[in-house]
């Protein structure tokens, strides 16, 4: 940080692409991909011109999120045409959506790491050719056994949109960090809902076949827009092997309080969600509603509208220090669902308000944990990002299996409180570290209950606490880089966050 005699704070380069060459090698500065496609000069690294993110470029990632991810929920409203197609039984389709989110849960152990290893333009493109061609077999195949190992395969080659959320959150500068991730993750979702609805639409009309020979398409623009609008952000970690990855990832696990914290709380806020949308289904279609699927169906209309509020929430946790961002929401989150406890099962009315509350702020939510689990560490995005995605998993597997089995057993108002309480469980292990807590500690409000990030900057600026922001409070984005978790194939200076870095 530089500081002017009025008190003026000039920006510096960045050290990790101006200043520190180190960390860029020569070989780094490349104008080919894969060692014979030429990349456009104004997509090309230079450490002297950092890239400019803008909304257009944050959009297109959304957009390129929507349609990779609808590769992982094209099959699920063709299980009855699949059926008939392959000639078998309904139990033996419905292996597939099974199979197709195995290897997207593989994908996203063992392909999204490299993310933090490799450049990630190049991956993508590789990620996104690789599905494109296989889908082709998926589209033509005869066998039942054929599309299902292919499936398993779209599945783990599908996790392009886990690469794009860490690369917009390093492109991004640090006051817009939220939004971009924000942007990105809605494009995720809406991609969910729209695959489901497009799917069924086009094969009502038409054949299965025809759905996957639009996916093939599709694909293929994205091939076509990646190439055109992706940069070639370099790889910080390039010495880093790559079982080192899962040794840094375990030590995460193992050594960063905030880390679990963050997964230890993801994982109930999946749960929560997953079992509300999952027994939905029962409590519409019994009484006193018993409504036909088409109607239950359109509950998801209401889910849609959340997912465009979600940019906008954004914004919002720009302005806050994200602990404080998720103290809210989950507040929230309780709120809407003691809304649902009191009146799910009497007024539909309470049942719309639930929708639509529980899906904004959990995704609102998933932001501000993103934001936070990011600021740990700068070279590690993909990891952590990885680590962060496979709690939702997790949380899903939970709020599928438990909440089902208590919703059959008991009704809807005890399957409700069940989700009361896990939010309050939530917020009892939010509350245990506070909003400034170091790193390196596991409870404790050390730091101060600043609110804005705007006011911690001033604050930071007053006490010349500049030292203390890089030692690990949650304003700052880890310096800790010469520690065993990161860059552990090469010894360097600390890097400094760029949110540290305009201190």
């Amino acid at each position: 940080m530089a500081t002017s005699s009025s008190g003026t704070i000039v920006q510096t380069p960045i050290p990790s692409d101006a200043d520190h060459h180190e960390d860029i090698p020569a070989h780094s500065l490349r104008s080919k991909d894969f060692g014979f496609i030429i990349i456009p000069k104004r997509l090309r690294h230079d450490p002297e011109k950092p890239f400019h993110f803008g909304m257009l470029l944050n959009v297109s990632f959304g957009i390129g999120s929507t349609l990779v991810v609808a590769n992982l929920y094209y099959c699920q409203p063709l299980l009855i045409q699949l059926s008939h197609s392959f000639g078998v039984t309904y139990d033996e389709v419905s292996r597939i959506p099974t199979l197709v989110q195995a290897g997207y849960g593989i994908g996203l152990l063992l392909i999204s790491p490299l993310g933090d290893i490799l450049r990630r333009r190049q991956l993508i493109m590789l990620l996104v050719l690789l599905s494109t061609t296989l889908t082709v077999p998926l589209a033509i195949t005869n066998s039942l056994e054929v599309f299902e190992v292919i499936s398993f395969f779209v599945g783990m080659t599908s996790v392009a949109p886990q690469l794009l959320m860490p690369l917009a959150a390093d492109l991004a500068p640090p006051e817009r960090r939220a939004s971009a991730i924000s942007v990105v993750l809605s494009g995720f979702l809406l991609g969910i809902l729209i695959a489901r609805v497009l799917a069924g639409v086009v094969a009502n009309f038409t054949s299965w076949r025809i759905v996957y020979f639009m996916s093939i398409g599709v694909q293929g623009l994205v091939l076509i827009g990646a190439y055109l609008i992706l940069p070639d952000y370099p790889s910080r970690n390039g010495q880093l092997s790559y079982f080192s990855l899962f040794r840094s990832m375990f030590k995460f696990i193992v050594t960063e309080p905030l880390v679990v914290q963050i997964i230890l709380i993801n994982i109930a806020a999946s749960a929560c969600y997953t079992n509300f949308w999952v027994t939905l289904t029962f409590l519409l279609g019994g009484a006193p509603y018993y409504y036909s699927t088409v109607i239950i169906g359109l509950m998801g209309l209401v889910g849609m509208m959340g997912v465009l509020v979600v940019p906008f929430m954004g914004r919002l946790i720009d302005s806050l220090v994200p602990w404080y961002a998720t103290l809210i929401t989950t507040i929230l989150l309780l709120v809407f669902q003691a809304v649902q406890t009191i009146g799910g099962g009497v007024n539909i009315a309470a049942v719309v308000i639930a929708c639509f509350g529980l899906d904004v702020f959990r995704q609102t939510q998933q932001i501000s944990l993103s934001t936070r689990m990011f600021s740990i560490s700068e070279t590690a995005r993909s990891r952590l990002n990885a680590l962060l995605v496979m709690s939702v998993f997790l949380g899903q597997v939970t709020g599928t299996s438990v909440g089902t089995k208590v919703f059959v057993e008991h009704g809807w108002r005890a399957d409700s409180i069940l989700a009361m309480a896990w939010y309050v469980w939530q917020l009892a292990i939010l509350l245990l570290r506070g909003p400034h807590c170091p790193r390196d500690r596991w409870f404790g409000y050390e730091g101060g209950l600043r609110f804005r990030k705007k006011a911690t900057i001033k604050s930071a600026e007053d006490s010349g606490a500049d030292s203390e922001l890089e030692k690990g409070t949650e304003t700052t984005t880890s310096a800790k880089t010469s520690g065993p978790l990161l860059d552990e194939g090469k010894k360097r200076e600390p890097t400094i966050d760029r949110e540290t870095e305009k201190l």
